[in-house]
């Protein structure tokens, strides 16, 4: 009881936010473009700050671990490999790029900054786990969307390379390399700067669960049943079920290993969808994955957390 008691308590409260967050739309507190400018906002200020507060403030060395982040970046592209193969199952070609980014592609940085949050405090190994799997989810989604989009015979070069322009500018991603930097040369952080930056990024967490629920829309969620389901089944036990066994066999333990399990079995990320569209592909099976995942991810990693508390891995 004790152990199911410490899984409810870390995955509960974020849940509940989100559920805030689609409260607040029916009433119509938000609307669309409300938090749509919020999920911006986190993105480009609050979480940036919260990553670089907590890793400008601990001993580098403890921090760096190349180990860990190889890990997330080798165990990223083998699933992204998984995705590919599974996807020439398909009869409908015109869906195969879509069912390979929503199979692979997690809400790693708003969720596993959550999650370690809630159960230690900080934000821990998450944002190791960022450097090591978000850059290559966004780069593998341009190639897959393209390679795999209707009636696309080639790379969109262009769309290409805007992606790396944008993973070497993303916010967050300055936000680690700025705290990695000031945690290695061992700046000093004054008291005044430390308090705003506290206050700044404590309203990352609340704020973007509730922006991410206010977007959820049940009606998105059936469509192109069958390889939905699949791909949700992929994206919330298959790869965790793979690799979260040889994550502990490496010897991975307590926030390495929440964070892993975040990258592997969180829900599919927003931004997919988005992608999706705008590279030319319907949407449909995205969406339906984003608030299949969304929906169920709540009883899943609160099951895997319940496991890896069991066996005291966490």
């Amino acid at each position: 009881m004790e152990n199911l008691i410490f899984s409810l308590n870390a995955t509960v409260p974020v849940f509940l936010m989100m559920l805030l967050g689609l409260l607040f739309r029916k009433i119509g507190w938000i609307d669309d473009a409300f938090a749509s400018k919020m999920n911006k906002f986190v993105f480009r200020v609050p979480l940036p700050v919260l990553v670089f507060s907590d890793l400008a403030t601990v001993d580098f060395d403890e921090v760096w671990d190349i180990k860990f982040i190889l890990f997330c970046f080798c165990v990223t592209l083998v699933s992204i490999g998984i995705s590919i193969a599974i996807s020439y199952l398909w009869k409908d070609k015109s869906i195969q790029g879509e069912f390979v980014q929503a199979s692979y592609r997690s809400s790693a940085a708003l969720l596993g900054i959550a999650f370690i949050q809630n159960i230690y405090g900080t934000s821990g190994m998450a944002p190791l786990m960022i450097i090591g799997s978000v850059p290559l989810y966004n780069v593998m989604a341009v190639l897959v969307l393209s390679l795999f989009k209707p009636g696309q015979n080639g790379l969109d070069r262009k769309v290409l390379k805007k992606t790396l322009m944008g993973i070497v500018t993303n916010p967050i991603i300055i936000g680690i390399v700025a705290g990695l930097l000031w945690s290695a040369f061992k700046i000093p952080i004054p008291h005044i700067m430390e308090k705003t930056v506290n206050s700044v990024a404590g309203v990352a967490t609340p704020m973007g669960l509730m922006a991410m629920g206010a977007t959820f829309d049940i009606r998105k969620a059936f469509a192109k049943v069958k390889p939905s389901v699949v791909a949700v089944f992929i994206k919330l036990i298959g790869f965790t079920g793979i690799f979260l066994p040889a994550a502990v066999w490496m010897g991975f333990r307590q926030e390495e290993l929440v964070a892993i399990l975040v990258m592997l079995g969180s829900a599919t990320t927003v931004s997919s969808f988005v992608m999706a569209k705008n590279m030319g592909h319907e949407g449909t099976l995205s969406s339906s994955v984003v608030m299949l995942t969304t929906l169920f991810s709540a009883f899943t990693l609160t099951g895997w957390l319940y496991i890896l508390r069991s066996f005291s891995l966490i």
